[in-house]
């Protein structure tokens, strides 16, 4: 349906910038090229998020809340923005706040902290319909630092889809020793 008009707007890139080019960037290191860099608002990001798992009690004084928002606001509008591309799709904060962060059908969904278990996820996890990072309750500053960064720097590379195969296989084995005992 739309096949025509897409194949002219990559032609008229193309005549800018040379396919082979664009062949360097992941997709979301090309929209943070082609869109720059956003402002993001830490206040009212911050303002605006909920929480659930096991952070809804606590909310954002839990620890590792706590320290999550230390950690972002150190990070570079390049980080923030590659954390924010990370958990909702997209590098940019809405027009009008973060109190207007849609889901995938339009919907107003603010950004939402979900704790878990360590045992159950080791990094940082996204659901970016929902604009949901899985945050597991880290024992450390310097843990929850180190894993998060690790998750926004490598997901466009399949490193989550990685990790969740790899995981897939560690169970299949724990059920087969099971089996054999």
């Amino acid at each position: 349906r739309y096949e025509k008009q897409l194949n002219e707007l990559l032609l008229g890139i193309f005549d800018v910038i040379p396919a082979p080019l664009l062949t360097i960037f992941d997709f979301q290191e090309l929209e943070l090229l082609m869109c720059g860099l956003p402002e993001i608002d830490i206040d009212d990001w911050k303002e605006n998020t909920e929480y659930s798992g096991d952070y809804d009690r606590e909310g954002p004084n839990h620890k590792v809340c706590v320290w999550f928002w230390e950690i972002v606001s150190e990070y570079d509008q390049e980080l923030k923005a590659r954390l924010l591309q990370f958990v909702t799709g997209s590098s940019g904060a809405p027009a009008r706040g973060f109190r207007s962060l849609q889901e995938i059908n339009g919907r107003v969904m603010k950004f939402t902290i979900h704790g878990v278990a360590l045992e159950n996820c080791v990094y940082p996890r996204s659901k970016t319909s929902f604009n949901r990072i899985d945050l597991p309750i880290y024992g450390s500053k310097d843990e929850l630092e180190e894993k998060l960064k690790i998750a926004i720097t490598m997901a466009a590379t399949g490193f989550y889809w990685e990790m969740r195969r790899m995981r897939r296989k560690k169970k299949w084995f724990q059920v087969k020793a099971q089996r054999e005992e």
